[in-house]
């Protein structure tokens, strides 16, 4: 202040016309002069009136010295003790004084708003641009570290993960019905005598009576001895009425496409070898069947008119022009080729009978027969479904016949009604998210790199994407081989109607989507499991799985050796132990309490028994038990770890916090929701400071003096960091709803009052006590105020009269300096004592009163 007083006087003194340098000492000698002149450079700073201008430089100036800051409402003493790291001091400051803010006291986020002011503004391409790339954003790709991006994030993945979910199950569940169950079983029972055929003579019987009464539908199901009733065609008929040829259906309802049809697969004489010792009786030897060993040979009858010559020659799948050979059929006992000599039935009753009748007096099966294939194909209208039906006779090295059957109920005409081009449409948009999933696991692996594939949901997201395309893929396929084969049957409908390969693709199909369906479910534990909760069952898997691992081993040991030991003892007489395969099946199912205790017991009578009690004892009571004694031990310290985690913003809070945003658009906001919200969000680096909290609330609405009367409640230490007790203080308000109780009041007056101001400003839920006392509380600010700001008018009117008074002294010295120049008789000790005089008396003139010292 001493140099800003004495410069303006200095500038100054020329109007007088003194020459500075004629005043040798004047200074020196009166050191203390200038310091004590408070107002010695206004002269040029300040206007002549002093009223306008004045008050900036002397009353804001001065400002700092009223005590304005340090009052104890606005919480100022924590503001000033807190590190200069905080940025809270800045805006407080702007909050009480008013002033417009310089640009090195902005904050973050005022800087960042100047910044996105002054950008320059982008166009449409870029605002294209910016959301297209922002469509393949994920947690993966994702850098940022703001918990709530995150969790924004993962919600937004997730919406799109249900909806393709919700396409995904609309293609597939809207595919099956229980109908195709029904129509199946339909089928099976009008041939329910085909599983019990056990040799040749049961076969023959089985084709020509049930297999053609059930093929064959040409007459009504009347007896026709009432000759009072005519027919539908108006003829009169002896017996039951004729179905016409157009209408000959199976069950009157299921088209019979193309003709049914045998294929009989051979194998070669001498294709085993026989014992030396029996060599001179048994001539003939025929191995179980095997591809490499079909017989090639034609083999036919004496006499031949009903059969065809492919009933007696052999044929490759390429040269019948099917695709048996590429899908096998699959028996009992092994494997068969598409291969061998084929017969065709006839579209009637009695010319198949007859044909049959040929084959079976020709003697078509013989000893070298290893397998008989019926097919055929029906389809209903009604519900527009195909039935892809297979009988499959094997006839092993062993004797007898094993028969089983196949039926494939497939829907391979798609798209016929309205809600079948829904399901198209549906599956366009599968095929856009099968797209859209293919380049988001593309940009993640780019992104990631090699680490990609070292998580499990990253390998079931690309599993997923793997199969959905593979469906699709099967889809088309079979619409147009479907498209193909129709138009090649109606060219030719007496001729076989090869649907077989069809019926394998779209159980192909199902199978694939059925699994697809299955991991797409399993895979919302990606999404679901961000909550520590739900992140118990794959914490406990993780765990624990080197135990069970390691575990496993000791299991399996004991598992197979008794699985040895059952095919061994009764895979002889017992059908569930024929196979080893079967004997592991068996023992699994024993663990779930499926079995046959009196089988065992029948095959042996001593060691059956025996192999069962000890099974039971140490694979179900003590192996099984060990592994959930693992998992659950493993689960308990997973459960204990995740409950002493620290509070973190999940999932459920960002909804709880949509909800609550919500409900602020009605004014029933809980800001205690915010405030809990907001110290998870700042907790995410496990430490909580002051510029992380307020970032937070800011966008909860919160205002600066909020933040800062919640801060000056709980950071007791006030260095703007959340210390655990202080933490531990704030969760136990809020789990108990204490943040808002009168307990937190201050005891003195002298104790600033932020606490209970901060609940009245968060929680804006109030009784009328408290808004009575709260009421009072701000008359009697007001009343302080108003008596701060007319002592601060007092002091500025008292600073304006002083102005006054020193520019009529300034008039009066400029006029006896004038005097005292106009006299040049007076001698040098004259001019001297008259110079000393008129100091003194300006210096007392000047001097500042009590009421100025005090100002």
């Amino acid at each position: 202040m001493e140099e800003e007083g004495e410069a303006p006087v200095a500038a100054s003194r020329p109007a007088t016309g003194m020459n500075p340098s004629s005043r040798p000492g004047t200074q020196a000698s009166r050191t203390g002069v200038t310091s004590s002149r408070p107002g010695t450079g206004l002269a040029k700073s300040r206007p002549a009136t002093g009223l306008g201008k004045s008050r900036p430089s002397t009353g804001l100036g001065s400002r700092p010295a009223t005590g304005l800051k340090s009052r104890p409402v606005t919480g100022g003493s924590k503001v000033g003790s807190r590190p200069a790291s905080v940025k809270s001091a800045k805006v407080w400051k702007e909050n009480e004084t008013g002033s417009s803010p310089r640009s090195e006291d902005l904050n973050s986020d005022d800087e960042e708003l100047l910044i996105n002011r002054d950008e320059v503004e982008k166009g449409c391409w870029h605002s294209f641009s910016h959301c297209v790339g922002g469509m393949w954003s994920t947690r993966e790709i994702l850098v940022s570290e703001d918990k709530e991006i995150f969790v924004r994030t993962t919600i937004r993945e997730l919406i799109l993960y249900v909806i393709f979910l919700i396409v995904l199950s609309i293609v597939t569940f809207m595919m099956t019905s229980p109908t195709h169950y029904y129509y199946t079983k339909v089928m099976k029972d009008i041939f329910n005598q085909q599983p019990e055929v056990k040799n040749v003579g049961e076969f023959w019987e089985f084709m020509e009576e049930q297999f053609l009464d059930g093929v064959h539908w040409e007459y009504w199901y009347h007896d026709g001895d009432a000759r009072l009733y005519i027919c539908p065609g108006g003829e009169e008929a002896t017996g039951p009425c004729p179905i016409a040829a157009s209408d000959r259906n199976i069950l009157y309802e299921n088209r019979l496409l193309g003709l049914p049809r045998l294929r009989q697969l051979r194998v070669t004489n001498q294709s085993c070898e026989i014992h030396r010792d029996f060599q001179n009786a048994i001539k003939n030897c025929w191995a179980p069947y095997s591809p490499s060993i079909e017989d090639k040979s034609d083999f036919p009858p004496t006499y031949r008119e009903k059969t065809s010559l492919t009933a007696w020659r052999y044929q490759t799948s390429e040269e019948m022009n099917t695709d048996s050979q590429i899908y096998a059929t699959a028996g009992k006992v092994g494997r068969y080729s598409g291969n061998g000599a084929v017969q065709n039935l006839h579209s009637v009753k009695n010319e198949s009978q007859a044909i049959l009748h040929e084959l079976k007096e020709a003697l078509w099966i013989s000893r070298s027969t290893r397998a008989i294939i019926v097919d055929f194909t029906v389809y209903n209208a009604n519900i527009n479904l195909f039935c892809i039906v297979n009988f499959l006779f094997e006839f092993p090295a062993t004797g007898g016949v094993i028969a089983s059957n196949s039926f494939k109920t497939v829907k391979l005409l798609r798209y016929v009604s309205y809600l079948d081009y829904f399901i198209m449409a549906c599956e366009f948009i599968y095929i856009m998210f099968i797209i859209y999933y293919i380049v988001e696991e593309t940009l993640e692996i780019i992104k990631v790199g090699f680490p990609y594939f070292r998580s499990m949901f990253n390998m079931l997201d690309i599993f997923v994407v793997i199969l959905s395309t593979m469906n699709q893929c099967l889809n088309i396929y079979a619409y147009i081989a479907m498209e193909a084969e129709l138009t090649a049957l109606l060219g030719d409908p007496d001729s076989y109607a090869d649907f077989e390969g069809l019926g394998q693709v779209a159980e192909m199909f199902k199978s694939f989507v059925a699994i697809c369906v299955f991991f797409s479910w399993v895979k919302l534990f990606k999404y679901i499991s961000f909550n520590k909760t739900m992140t118990q069952l794959a914490s406990t898997i993780d765990r624990c799985i080197g135990d069970i691992l390691g575990f496993s081993i000791m299991f399996f040991i004991v598992f197979f050796a008794f699985a040895q030991l059952g095919y061994l003892l009764f895979g002889t007489q017992v059908n569930d132990f024929s196979t080893f395969d079967s004997a592991i099946f068996t023992l699994l199912r024993t663990i779930l309490g499926d079995f046959d205790f009196y089988s065992i017991e029948a095959a042996n009578r001593i060691l059956g028994p025996i192999f069962f009690l000890c099974y039971v004892f140490f694979v179900f009571f003590v192996l099984l038990n060990m592994f959930l004694a693992i998992i659950n031990d493993t689960y308990s310290e997973v459960k204990a770890e995740i409950a002493a985690q620290r509070n973190e913003f999940e999932l459920g809070d960002y909804l709880k916090r949509g909800y609550n945003n919500m409900l602020g658009k009605v004014g029933m906001r809980n800001k205690l929701l915010d405030i809990e919200n907001a110290l998870k969000l700042a907790n995410a680096d496990g430490e909580i400071t002051y510029e992380e909290v307020r970032q937070n609330m800011k966008k909860c609405n919160f205002s600066d003096m909020e933040i800062e009367m919640f801060f000056a409640k709980y950071d007791l230490d006030g260095d703007g960091i959340f210390s655990m007790d202080e933490g531990n203080q704030i969760i136990n308000d809020l789990d108990a709803d204490n943040i808002d109780r009168e307990k937190n009041r201050p005891k003195s007056g002298k104790q600033p009052n932020s606490r209970h101001n901060s609940v009245v400003a968060i929680t804006g839920n109030i009784n009328h006590e408290e808004f009575g006392m709260l009421n009072s509380r701000v008359e009697r600010m007001e009343g302080v105020i108003d008596n701060i700001v007319g002592k601060i008018d007092s002091v500025l009117s008292k600073l304006e009269a002083m102005e006054r008074s020193k520019n009529k002294r300034k008039a009066n010295m400029s006029k006896i300096l004038d005097g005292f120049t106009m006299n040049p008789e007076m001698n040098e000790e004259e001019k001297r004592r008259q110079v000393e005089d008129l100091f003194n008396t300006w210096d007392s003139e000047s001097r500042p009163t009590t009421s100025g010292d005090a100002i």
